[in-house]
């Protein structure tokens, strides 16, 4: 620590000063470069050339260079000497380099010599593919010195790369913390906002490429056509991006608006009913992507309402756009109205027995984890389960359980354990991204989809760090194998400075975070665990809930005896859900580990751990370790606040003050609760709680934002 802070010290003393910012430039800033580098980047590629300017794609590319390369060299035209070559495999110039791109979406970034002239080549399939190269190259800039000579070739892993908008049509947003909808429907499509370019820009720097603008518990209003026109005007402005509109479909739309007796989906009115209106969608919006559909999960009606599978619904939509080349997303997170033995169990139950009966423009949408995106959830055993049907991974980068927008918690580390897991559907190696990217059965239907957590806030996700999950999101839907440590580091670099004395630490403070909310919120495996309906704040002690599986003691089964879930034989057996071999290693208790052990485990409260003490003992240390981790945070961010601009550094500031005040009513509360249901007192120089159960109880939160 005394070496940081001294390099830190020596990095003020000479650090130029900072510009003011607000987060609204995201991971695209665009800052001056040093004089050496801005010299070397506007002698190798300043000005920007195309064959194919009327493209509104290949136009969008080279704005976005015009835009960036003067602000980084700090020079014109006139000052310019080297050249960009930009555009597709059509381009007359680019054809006939000989230059072959890689896959549909992808691009080549090249230093070529032609007809005796230096140029840099960046050309794609198709427009998009040029795109992406083009934010590629500018990432590249961003991050440091480039390499003396560059050949580079990227296509993207997964077909599918969506955003999933959980907003409603009066703009307001579920499980959303930075502000209302960025879609300002009510003056829609009138009037449209420059933030929809800017928000198709930043999507399209990580190859995002679909957006589903409205949330999945959907009304049928967005289906009529003052709301199609709406999303027509939106589709408009990120067209050009390479992005598609998708909208999430309600099931009972045709009943609701009183054009068919029934949403039976075999029944013909009912199909003939969502033929037409695919046609009217496709009518305002040619490239319209599809549906995304819940349906009977939490109250949404769906197929199942008239003793139909989820298949039938699907497919009967998927023959609805099937002319118009769209699809339909499904998603399978559901759990039955019956109150289930085990609600980890219900997507499989529901959903494995359908396997080869969905239509093949049909992607089943997963969600990470069995339960509802906790902080740490074993992978769903649905991943290697449906090898007939392509599956695809839902995680959410908004923080509905992770502490919202002002708790630091870094999630690719989070989904990096999903996509790592190996499903062993095909023996070892059959991993979650194998499975979600097709390589595993030979899909060519992929997806990846995320839960965006963009809103109207100036910095777009209510915190500058909650950008990062939305970069990471989109970096890993391009490519699943990108580790968290590589993607950390390219948003460093690009949002704050390329310079490694801030980078590093702030990096492994970026790595450690989810592991520290983790610790403080559902250590060894706990879950849901989350105050009632707005999911602020601890409430482990909440058990009143209508349903069994809405309540946190459902998950944590505490009593006087022990403490867990006992999903083995002995209890639920959701892991006779997983392939042998993980059921196996989930099922012992001597190698489930211990971030799973109380998932799969009911333990005893004095059960010794691997680390000797007792589970008891254990938790408590956990509970602790999260506490000490953002104290860290904060007095780290203490030293390396001062390197970049105040506004920024101060926000940042008071958001890690607000997270170390709630891990330690987390960690009280928690401590509170188990020790009364325990009868444990805490072990010898642990500070008890700073006050009694009841008073932690009594906490209510009814305008937490995000709430529904």
């Amino acid at each position: 620590m005394a070496r940081l802070a001294a390099a830190i010290a020596m990095l003020i003393a000479f650090a130029q000063p900072a510009l003011a910012e607000d987060g609204y430039d995201l991971w695209l800033r665009y800052r001056p470069l040093p004089a050496d580098r801005a010299s070397a980047l506007a002698a190798r590629a300043g000005a920007v050339e195309t064959d194919e300017a009327s493209d509104p794609t290949i136009a969008a590319a080279v704005a976005e260079l015009q835009r960036a390369l003067p602000s980084m060299t700090g020079g014109g035209p006139e000052q310019q000497g080297g050249v960009i070559l930009i555009g597709t495999t059509r381009s007359r110039r680019i054809a006939a380099l000989g230059l072959e791109p890689a896959g549909e979406d992808g691009f080549i970034i090249r230093d070529v010599t032609a007809n005796g002239r230096r140029l840099l080549v960046i050309a794609g399939n198709r427009p998009v593919g040029a795109l992406y190269g083009a934010f590629h190259f500018l990432r590249l800039v961003q991050q440091g010195p480039l390499p003396a000579k560059l050949d580079i070739a990227e296509k993207p892993r997964v077909k599918l790369r969506l955003l999933n908008h959980w907003d409603n049509l009066d703009r307001t947003v579920e499980r959303g913390y930075s502000g209302q909808s960025i879609w300002d429907w009510w003056k829609l499509p009138t009037a449209t906002d420059p933030r929809y370019t800017d928000y198709a820009r930043a999507n399209a720097s990580l190859g995002i490429n679909g957006a589903v603008l409205n949330n999945v518990n959907a009304k049928p209003d967005s289906l009529t056509p003052q709301w199609i026109a709406k999303a027509a005007k939106v589709a408009d402005v990120l067209r050009p991006y390479g992005i598609r509109v998708y909208l999430s479909a309600r099931w009972s739309a045709p009943v609701e608006l009183k054009q068919t007796a029934t949403a039976d989906p075999l029944d013909p009115a009912v199909a003939a009913w969502w033929r037409a209106k695919a046609d009217e969608i496709y009518r305002a919006i040619p490239d319209f992507g599809g549906f995304l559909v819940k349906a009977n999960s939490e109250g949404q009606p769906g197929p199942q309402d008239y003793k139909r599978s989820h298949a039938e619904g699907a497919n009967m939509l998927a023959a609805a756009v099937r002319p118009h080349g769209g699809i339909v997303m499904w998603r399978a997170f559901v759990y039955s109205e019956v109150d289930p033995d085990d609600r980890a169990k219900q997507a499989y139950s529901e959903f494995k027995p359908l396997d080869g009966k969905f239509a093949d423009n049909v992607i089943v949408q997963v969600k990470n984890g069995a339960i509802d995106f906790q902080p740490r959830e074993p992978f769903h055993p649905l991943f290697g389960a449906m090898p007939k049907t392509p599956l695809m991974l839902e995680v959410q980068i908004t923080k509905e359980y992770l502490g919202f927008a002002t708790h630091l918690a870094y999630l690719a580390t989070m989904w990096a354990e999903v996509l790592e897991a190996d499903t062993f559907a095909r023996g070892k190696g059959s991993t979650v991204a194998k499975v979600i990217d097709g390589s595993l059965e030979g899909h060519a239907l992929t997806g990846m989809a995320g839960v965006a957590n963009i809103g109207s806030d100036r910095n777009w996700s209510g915190s500058i760090f909650d950008q990062a999950n939305w970069y990471a999101f989109g970096r890993l839907a391009w490519n699943p194998d990108l580790t968290p440590v590589e993607i950390a580091r390219e948003w460093a670099q690009q949002t704050f400075t390329p310079d490694p004395g801030f980078v590093d630490p702030t990096v492994a403070m970026m790595l450690e975070s989810r592991q520290a909310v983790v610790d403080y919120m559902t250590p060894m495996g706990l879950a849901h665990l989350m105050a009632t309906g707005h999911h602020y704040g601890p409430g482990p002690w909440v058990g009143d809930l209508a349903r069994p599986e809405w309540n946190p003691t459902y998950y944590h089964r505490a009593d006087k005896g022990g403490i867990g879930f006992d999903r083995t034989r002995s209890g639920s057996d959701a892991v006779a859900q997983y392939a042998r071999p993980v059921a196996r290693r989930f099922a012992d208790r001597r190698t489930v580990g211990d971030d799973f052990l109380l998932w799969f485990h009911h333990v005893g409260w004095d059960e010794r751990m691997a680390s000797g003490r007792t589970l008891w003992e254990e938790m408590v240390a956990r509970y602790d370790r999260g506490v000490a981790a953002v104290e860290g945070m904060n007095r780290r961010w203490a030293m390396l606040g001062p390197l970049i601009d105040k506004e920024r550094a101060d926000q940042i500031a008071s958001f890690l003050v607000i997270q170390k005040e709630e891990a330690i009513w987390w960690r009280d509360a928690s401590l509170a609760y188990f020790g009364s249901v325990s009868g444990r007192k805490l072990p010898a120089g642990v500070r008890p709680p700073a006050h009694d159960l009841q008073y932690y109880e009594a906490i209510r939160h009814p305008y937490a934002p995000g709430h529904h």
